[in-house]
C-alpha cells in the first residue's frame, strides 16, 4: 500500500510539472513572438487561463501532494521549513501572475501599457521562476518519495 502512494505522489508531481511547463512553453512562445500581432489573440486567451490554471496547481500541491509528502518524511526534517518556503513562492507567483495577466490583456486588446521590452522581460521572468520551481522540486521533493528515503515510524 505504501508503494503505491508513493508511486501516486510521484505521477501527481510529474503531471502538474507537465502542466506547469505547459505554460511555461506557451508564455515562452508569446514572448518570442512579439511584436507579432498574431500573438495578441494568443495573449488575450492565455491570460484568461493563467490565474485559474496556476491557482489550481498550486492548490493541488498544497492540499494533495505537500501532505502526503509530510505524512512520509522523517520527523524533526527541515521539509515544514522547505514547504513554508513554497507556499510563499506560489502566493509571490500567482500575484505576479495577476499583473501578467494584466499585461498580456492589455497588450491583446491593443491598449498596452507596457512597452514590448517590459512585456518580454515581465513573460521570461515569470516562466523561468516558475521553471527553477519546477528543478527545486524535483532536486529536493521527488527524492523523498524515492526508494530507501528518511521515513516516519
Amino acid at each position: 500500500m505504501a508503494e503505491q502512494a508513493e508511486v501516486a505522489i510521484i505521477e501527481l508531481m510529474e503531471q502538474s510539472r507537465r502542466e506547469l511547463l505547459a505554460l511555461c512553453d506557451e508564455l515562452e512562445h508569446i514572448a518570442d513572438a512579439l511584436p507579432d500581432p498574431a500573438t495578441r489573440q494568443a495573449s488575450m486567451h492565455f491570460a484568461r487561463s493563467l490565474g485559474p490554471a496556476l491557482a489550481r496547481l498550486h492548490r493541488m500541491e498544497e492540499e494533495v501532494l505537500f501532505p502526503a509528502l509530510a505524512d512520509q518524511v522523517v520527523a524533526g526534517s527541515d521539509f515544514a521549513t522547505t514547504i513554508e518556503h513554497l507556499k510563499l513562492d506560489h502566493y509571490e507567483d500567482e500575484c505576479f501572475a495577476e499583473e501578467l495577466q494584466e499585461a498580456l490583456l492589455d497588450f491583446g486588446s491593443g491598449d498596452g501599457k507596457l512597452s514590448l521590452e517590459a512585456l518580454g522581460y515581465m513573460l521570461r521572468g515569470f516562466f523561468t521562476s516558475k521553471r527553477r520551481h519546477i528543478a527545486f522540486e524535483r532536486e529536493v521533493l521527488k527524492p523523498l518519495t524515492q526508494e530507501g528515503a528518511p521515513r516516519r515510524q
